[in-house]
């Protein structure tokens, strides 16, 4: 029976994908410092103790004395995007990663490691870093550049991902040098929209006026549409770039709003009330939960807003994938 160290474990995607993959073990110990996500782990996980603290505050013999073999981890993401300006290295978010980097070697009874990060992350000099600290440290491991879309999710969430192993003359995985950007099975196409949908939604996730002002830089799906765009921390706050948004109306309807759309002023009155017809309403915190592939039960307590949920999926991990890395890993 495996015993796992989940860090940054945010509302604990990391742990629905260890039951989501059926191996023998359990989470220890879950650490993150916000306090909000915990409030929600908690509220998933009760009978998991979880910890409120910086990760630097943690010595190698603590983490010896939980008598873990597995670590799961998401380390902060922003020194590697855009939005975070690329800091790499330079950025504090990384000092908490960059001190496990250092400890790993310290931590003999560590066998296996999965890690998650942003698609950028693997040209990063903390990349480097936490690679050569898994070779000087003895184990074998494997990149990954994968997106839901390839396990039959129909959401874009391109990830870079790290698997890692101590004891490979067991590992029937056949590991390559280059990042490897797909998985052995096949799954086929990805699923419709339709089986995530919530029946009833309330008027409240309808976009506004101000909203539908800029209709056209809308990413619209349906409830045949087998794709939607990636849910930021910042869905529902802005529009250009952080999520798709729904209508119960067909494509060829939207086709003809567009068109005649181009023929009124982008924002103008005229233009709003075209697009009012179609309904448009942003997915609920629900329905990203799913196509996040979170199990059936999990939910977010009644006490947390809609924008800290999806603060916190924006900032969350697909269980489906990761449950299907694990597996890999463990086999």
């Amino acid at each position: 029976m495996h015993r796992i160290l989940e860090l940054y474990s945010g509302i604990g995607g990391m742990h629905c994908a260890w039951k989501e993959s059926q191996l023998d073990g359990e989470v220890v110990l879950a650490v993150d410092i916000n306090t909000v996500a915990n409030e929600v782990y908690t509220h998933n996980f009760p009978e998991t103790c979880l910890s409120n603290r910086n990760i630097q505050s943690f010595t190698s013999k603590e983490i010896e004395k939980l008598n873990v073999n597995t670590v799961l981890m998401s380390p902060p993401c922003q020194p590697f995007t855009r939005n975070g300006k690329y800091l790499d290295v330079n950025d504090p978010r990384t000092d908490s990663f960059t001190y496990l980097i250092q400890l790993l070697c310290e931590l003999n009874n560590i066998e296996y490691i999965l890690m998650e990060n942003v698609k950028g992350f693997e040209c990063s000099t903390v990349r480097n870093l936490f690679i050569d600290s898994l070779k000087a440290c003895g184990f074998s491991y494997q990149e990954f550049l994968l997106c839901p879309t390839k396990v039959g999710v129909p959401n874009s969430r391109l990830r870079y991902y790290c698997i890692a192993r101590r004891s490979v003359s067991e590992w029937h995985f056949k590991r390559k040098e280059d990042i490897i950007t797909s998985l052995p099975c096949d799954y086929g196409l990805p699923n419709m929209l339709e089986e995530i949908l919530q029946k009833e939604v309330p008027d409240k996730y309808l976009l506004n006026e101000k909203m539908l002002k800029r209709a056209n830089v809308l990413d619209i799906c349906y409830k045949h549409s087998r794709r939607s765009c990636c849910f930021t921390k910042s869905y529902t706050h802005y529009l250009d770039g952080t999520g798709s948004v729904y209508t119960n109306s067909n494509e060829d309807h939207v086709e003809k709003c567009y068109k005649v759309a181009n023929t009124f002023d982008v924002g103008s009155e005229k233009f709003i009330e075209l697009f009012k017809e179609l309904k448009l309403r942003f997915f609920t915190p629900y329905e990203v939960l799913r196509l996040m592939s979170f199990p059936q039960n999990y939910e977010f307590p009644e006490n947390i807003t809609m924008k800290q949920c999806y603060r916190l999926l924006g900032n969350s991990v697909n269980v489906k994938v990761i449950g299907e890395l694990l597996k890999i890993l463990f086999d």
